[in-house]
């Protein structure tokens, strides 16, 4: 059983059946999903509220495993939750600049990240250039891997259970493995707020 907390941001409209990010939580039965109701124009506050609560509610250090607009509300995150995260998987960063709906995640930080993160983009990704995503990379300290062709790295683009990216997320994984023994962690109430925290388990 891995030491972390993995913790999934989805994009704004969310990771529906045959995502990579719900077809991994099938796989993690202790992790978290915090992900928007579909509300329109998007409140970033709400968001970061949801995720930040629960990634300082979480009794191990945390793992987020973000795709497009979810990289972008974990690049905003406070210090105070920051500061328990122990990796990011950032995955096809969108640009809120793009979209009127979206324009509150905007400016988006250019800081760099205090924890190690593995940033990937794809040469076509409609809602992000390739170059702008290496920027967010080389401003937040990113590892940066670019896939070719890939879309929106998503199921629209074809991708299911995506090896590669299993492959990343247990890199993170790898250097904290509990001793056999371990009792799993018991799961965490859900959060109220718009934006929905739910623990992704096998039914």
């Amino acid at each position: 059983m891995s030491r972390l907390q993995i913790i999934f941001v989805p994009d704004w409209h969310g990771a529906g059946p045959g995502h990579w990010q719900r077809l991994w939580a099938e796989q993690m039965p202790h992790a978290w999903c915090v992900e928007p109701q579909h509300q329109i124009p998007l409140r970033r506050e709400d968001w970061l509220a949801a995720l930040e609560a629960r990634v300082l509610a979480s009794d191990a250090p945390v793992l987020l495993v973000a795709h497009g607009l979810g990289c972008i509300a974990v690049a905003h995150l406070a210090a105070t939750a920051a500061a328990r995260v122990h990796g990011a998987l950032l995955v096809a960063p969108s640009d809120p600049e793009r979209r009127a709906q979206l324009s509150s995640f905007a400016p988006v930080p250019y800081a760099p990240l205090p924890y190690r993160s593995v940033l990937v983009a794809s040469s076509t990704d409609p809602t992000c250039p390739v170059r702008l995503a290496g920027a967010y990379g080389r401003a937040w300290g990113s590892e940066f891997v670019r896939m070719q062709n890939a879309g929106h790295i998503d199921t629209d683009a074809g991708y299911g259970p995506w090896p590669l990216g299993q492959a990343l997320i247990q890199s993170f994984i790898q250097d904290t493995q509990a001793p056999q023994g371990d009792a799993p962690a018991a799961a965490p109430p859900p959060l109220a707020s718009s934006f929905t925290a739910e623990p992704l388990a096998h039914p």
